[in-house]
């Protein structure tokens, strides 16, 4: 939600179900849930139903950090 504080590790093991932060190369920033990640691709699920759920190339992700903890 707008406002919301959201606390990321970037060197924690990110897993599928996680709760995840996003920056593509092209400057885009998502919070998404990481539905599976292989060689090629990666699946996330909106946590926003306003949002569409993404499919990104490898190579469109510029990082990716699990997030630990949410303001409310």
């Amino acid at each position: 939600r707008e406002g919301d504080i959201l606390i990321v590790s970037p060197g924690a093991n990110i897993r599928r179900g996680d709760r995840v932060v996003v920056k593509t190369r092209k400057g885009e920033v998502m919070a998404k849930q990481l539905l599976r990640q292989n060689a090629s691709r990666v699946e996330l699920k909106s946590l926003n139903p306003a949002h569409d759920d993404r499919i990104l190339k490898q190579d469109e992700v510029a990082w990716m950090a699990r997030i630990i903890w949410v303001s409310q």
